[in-house]
C-alpha cells in the first residue's frame, strides 16, 4: 500500500517541478523546447488522473466502512490508531487532489504557450504579406 503513495508523491513532485519550470521566465528558444518536452511527457502521464481518482474512491469506501472507536470500551491505543488512519487518509486525499490539479495546470500552461506560438506565427505571416 505504501508504494502507490510513494509513486503518487513522486509524480506530484515532478508535476510541481515542471509547473515551476514552465512559469519561470526563460529565453524564447529554451522555453519552446521545454514546453514541447513537457507536452510530450504529459501525454502518457494522463494515466495519473484515473489512478488518483481511483485512490480517492478507495479512501472514501474505506472511510465509510471503517470501524469507529467511540464507546467507553476502546483503549487509548485504539483511539490513537483510529486517529492516525484518519490523518493518513486526509493526507492521501490532498495528495490525490494535488496530482490532478498540478496535471491540469501543466497541461493548460503548455496549451497556452502553444496557442501563443501559433498566434505569433499567424501575426508574422500577416506582416509578411
Amino acid at each position: 500500500m505504501a508504494f502507490q503513495w510513494l509513486v503518487l508523491a513522486y509524480v506530484v513532485a515532478a508535476e510541481a517541478a515542471s509547473a515551476l519550470l514552465l512559469t519561470i521566465p526563460l529565453p524564447k528558444p529554451i522555453k519552446s523546447r521545454l514546453v514541447s518536452l513537457i507536452s510530450l511527457i504529459l501525454r502518457p502521464a494522463i494515466s495519473i488522473v484515473p489512478f488518483a481518482v481511483f485512490q480517492i474512491m478507495d479512501i472514501y469506501w474505506k472511510n465509510e466502512h471503517r470501524l469507529t472507536c467511540t464507546s467507553e470500551i476502546c483503549t487509548a491505543a485504539e483511539r490513537d490508531r483510529s486517529e492516525k488512519t484518519i490523518y493518513k487518509a486526509q493526507r492521501n486525499i490532498i495528495l490525490c487532489v494535488a496530482a490532478c490539479l498540478l496535471y491540469w495546470c501543466d497541461h493548460r500552461v503548455c496549451r497556452y504557450y502553444r496557442e501563443i506560438h501559433d498566434l505569433e506565427a499567424v501575426e508574422k505571416r500577416y506582416k509578411d504579406m
